[in-house]
């Protein structure tokens, strides 16, 4: 098993970071949140977990090795595979998913794009002894369903910029976007921010 890689950043992707490894450009599956503290050239620490199927081997990375332990432990439930997984965490911190499951919040599940109220309710029964208690310092501050960012415009901006886009056109993809977000959140759910960020990569290359 390959548990992290270390390396310059090579390049940037909407979903993969390359990370540059003794001369081998390592391609890594991130959510948004991992990506957008990363910066091509800079060095990059990740936490990285290998999935491995009979057609494909694919490395998914994570900001530290909590992620990517939690990351695993998702799968261990019945349906869900490595993207749901990644879309979990992509949406709540390790801690507010254990905080969701220990108490029984269905809600802070339903909340991630392809959880619906019964695959919730089914997940809360079969990781409820398996993520274990929350073992951060403030998860009760944050309480349940904290995004792993300050907000999506925050997260989508800084996953833009780090694409390589100009801080000017990262401004009008995250206003033409708004719109989506501010729907989401008028039904009471989370901006879905991997599908944001799409949106925002289809209306900058429409624009030039």
């Amino acid at each position: 098993m390959i548990a992290f890689v270390s390396g310059p950043v090579a390049a940037l992707a909407p979903t993969t970071a390359v990370i540059e490894v003794g001369g081998i450009g390592m391609a890594v599956q991130c959510a948004p949140g991992t990506l957008a503290g990363l910066r091509i050239g800079q060095e990059a620490r990740l936490a990285t977990s290998l999935v491995v199927r009979e057609d494909s081997l694919t490395l998914y990375g994570f900001a530290d090795d909590d992620e990517r332990q939690v990351f695993e432990l998702l799968q261990t439930a019945s349906g869900v595979g490595p993207r749901l997984a990644q879309a979990m965490l992509a949406t709540h911190t390790p801690d507010a998913l254990r905080l969701a499951v220990a108490t029984g919040d269905e809600k802070a599940l339903t909340a991630v794009s392809g959880i619906g109220k019964k695959g919730a309710q089914k997940l809360l029964l079969e990781l409820k002894d398996r993520l274990g208690e929350p073992v951060g310092t403030h998860t009760a501050a944050q309480g349940v369903g904290t995004p792993v960012s300050a907000s999506w415009r925050d997260q989508l901006h800084a996953a833009l910029i780090g694409l390589g886009y100009a801080t000017r056109e990262a401004d009008e993809a995250v206003a033409a976007v708004a719109p989506q977000a501010e729907e989401a959140l008028a039904a009471g759910g989370r901006p879905p921010v991997p599908q944001l960020l799409r949106a925002a990569l289809q209306t900058l290359n429409r624009a030039r």
